[in-house]
């Protein structure tokens, strides 16, 4: 979890430095990605840079964790998700997505680069699908509740322009039992009320043995088992 500065949220004690060099590897990471794909160098350039590239690669995973074991970074019961794919500031697929609350709901803003491209100039949207997935899991959590994705229903109104300020907004529409609806959206940061694209999705909370299922093999950093048990632990709900 961050907050809407995009420092990390608290929670259990981390190691700061560890938070920090993460934190500027995947921004390093990103700045790198979106260089290669719009750079213009010669191929002698391009090759160079991948003897660097593969050497860095070495040297950062010299030690790997499991994938069942979660990073000595996060600590899941305050979101705090040091490399999900759509808000975690380690990762370098990730834009990041700042995500607060605000009335009725959650809201982000985002300017995604070429990186993220699908038609030319556009954001590809699968993209749209990814983040919106994320989002409404958010709003769910800011709401108190917990589900995992059932079902994911998006209508695209308009292509989302490269380099342009975007917001997204999602919020609960229904919850009943173990099931809740959610939907969202996501617009030009000018136009907000002007959908681009517009998501709906049925978030539904395992039931015991399904969660046992599903999570039975999770453990912390350490090692001892830790499974999904609030809501923040799966939607990496962030606040501002």
């Amino acid at each position: 979890m961050t907050t809407n500065d995009g420092a990390p949220a608290a929670g259990t004690p981390y190691d700061a430095d560890l938070m920090a060099a993460s934190t500027d590897l995947g921004a390093a990471l990103r700045e790198l990605i979106e260089a290669s794909v719009v750079s213009t160098v010669p191929a002698a350039e391009i090759a160079a840079a991948v003897e660097l590239v593969r050497e860095a690669t070495a040297r950062v995973g010299a030690s790997r964790r499991a994938a069942a074991q979660l990073p000595v970074l996060d600590d899941p019961s305050v979101g705090r998700r040091v490399f999900n794919p759509v808000v975690g500031i380690g990762n370098a697929i990730a834009p990041p997505l700042i995500v607060r609350r605000e009335e009725g709901g959650v809201v982000a803003e985002v300017t995604l680069g070429v990186a993220y491209e699908g038609p030319p100039s556009y954001v590809h949207g699968g993209m749209s699908a990814l983040f919106m997935d994320q989002l409404l899991g958010s709003a769910a959590g800011a709401a108190g509740l917990w589900g995992m994705t059932a079902h994911l229903e998006l209508d695209y109104r308009g292509p989302l322009p490269l380099e342009t300020p975007l917001v997204l907004r999602a919020w609960v529409e229904s919850s009943e039992g173990r099931k809740s609806v959610i939907a969202g959206s996501i617009a030009l940061a000018a136009t907000p009320e002007k959908p681009l694209v517009e998501a709906r999705g049925i978030f539904v909370m395992p039931r015991p043995e399904k969660a046992q299922a599903y999570f039975g093999t999770i453990t912390d950093a350490s090692g001892n088992h830790a499974p999904p048990r609030r809501p923040g632990d799966a939607t990496s709900v962030q606040w501002a």
